[in-house]
Formats: structure tokens, sequence, C-alpha cells
């Protein structure tokens, strides 16, 4: 299953318009949104902490093994253009392909959302740190200009929407189901002989990750068409659910 090192922005000075809070304030409460979609959808993460800087949250990506770095983030206009610009940005790095068909699906996502889908692009980069720096593909979002009117009141009133959006899209980009919510409940393995396969995704051509024996103990996250996302110990896979016992 999928892990990503979610990074909302750590830039507490950068100051909303009409006194609407700060950049590292919405940022979190947009990932804080995210988590509960995140772990019903069996995508695992770590994520980065306020007192944290870029730099550390680029050396802690880099300390781990990720499938997608995300940095989350809103924009300022140049000087002498305050207030003037719109629009969201999903930023990659040039060379790397995954990280330019994760872009895309997040950029498709929020044009589905944002009132001026035309301002919504992805853009390739060599200067961001959180996107050159890293060892992960990995995407930096911009969404919209907090210096506009417009823009940080749109942002602070659709976090929840960004949140299903941006979660939704990465299982897109991941080729996982997406679900909104999970009502987990206990469950254990019920087999006679062998073992249960568990699967990155519920296809049974796919490569096992584990194999789990009789008795086992599970947390089952959500149900799709006769599998069982479970989580079991640290990680997260797909089960046929004819061989879990619920409750």
């Amino acid at each position: 299953m999928p892990i990503i090192y979610l990074s909302p922005s750590t830039q507490e000075y950068n100051d909303y318009v009409n006194g609407l809070g700060t950049e590292e304030g919405w940022m979190n409460n947009l990932a804080d949104a995210m988590e509960p979609m995140l772990y019903a959808s069996g995508i695992q993460f770590t994520r980065n902490t306020p007192d944290m800087t870029a730099a550390s949250s680029i050396r802690a990506s880099n300390a781990g093994n990720y499938d997608l770095h995300l940095a989350l983030h809103t924009n300022a206009s140049g000087e002498g253009q305050s207030g003037q610009n719109r629009g969201i940005i999903a930023f990659y790095f040039p060379g790397s392909a995954r990280g330019m068909r994760a872009a895309q699906f997040l950029a498709d996502g929020l044009k589905a959302i944002y009132p001026l889908p035309n301002l919504v692009r992805t853009e390739p980069t060599t200067t961001i740190g959180e996107v050159r720096r890293v060892r992960a593909p990995a995407v930096l979002l911009e969404l919209g200009f907090h210096d506009n009117t417009e823009d940080a009141q749109w942002i602070v009133s659709h976090i929840d929407a960004m949140a299903e959006s941006l979660v939704l899209s990465l299982t897109e980009y991941f080729g996982i189901p997406f679900f909104p919510s999970s009502s987990p409940m206990s469950g254990s393995v019920r087999i006679d002989l062998g073992a249960l396969d568990v699967y990155p995704r519920p296809d049974f051509d796919a490569t096992p990750i584990a194999q789990l024996y009789d008795g086992a103990l599970v947390t089952v996250i959500n149900e799709y068409n006769g599998w069982y996302l479970i989580q079991f110990g640290d990680q997260v896979g797909y089960v046929a659910s004819d061989f879990i016992v619920v409750g």
C-alpha cells in the first residue's frame, strides 16, 4: 500500500488578507481534514509538524521510503502585484515522470472545485526545495493566493472540499479505491489451510505484500466488492473478505 510524506506549510508569518489566518495554520487544517480520508482509503502517511522548517521536512522525507512527497502551500503575488493574482499551481520536478503524473491528477481534481478552473495548472520547477531536493516523487501545491481577497476566502471556506479532492486524486494516482470515511472493526483470520494473501489493492493479479495465518488479529478499515481493507501491525492491505470474521 502507498505511503506518503505529508508536508503542510511551516510558514507561520505568511498572513492571509483581511486577517483570515496564516498559511501554516490553514494548510495544517487542510492536512488535519485529509488524515481521516487517507486512513480510510489505506494511504499511510508521515506528517511534518509546525515547529519544523522546509529544510527539516526535506530531511525527514529523505530519511524514509515514500511513494510521494506532498507539500501543501498557498501563494502570494510578487512585489507590486499584491492581491492581483489568482489560481492554483501543482509544481513538480521536470525529471520525474511520477511527480508530473501525480501533479496532473491533483490539478485535475482541483479544477472540479476551484471557481476558475482555467487557472489551475501544473508547472515544472528546479528551484523549489521540496520538489528538487526530495528523493521521492514530489508535488508542491500552491492552493490559491492568500493575498487575494477572493482566493483567501475560497481557501478558508473550502478546506473539506480540498481535502476530499486531494485524497480522491491520490487514490486515483495509486490505483486504489477511495473511501471518505471509515468505521474500523476488529476481525480475525479464519482459514483452514495455508495462509491468507494480503494484496496492495483489491486485485488477485497483484503481487501479495504479506501473508496472514489462521487466528491473526486485524482491524477492518473498509469493505469493497468482496474485499476488506485491513490493518495488521503497522501494515495495511486488502484481503478476500470471506476469510475474515468480524467482531
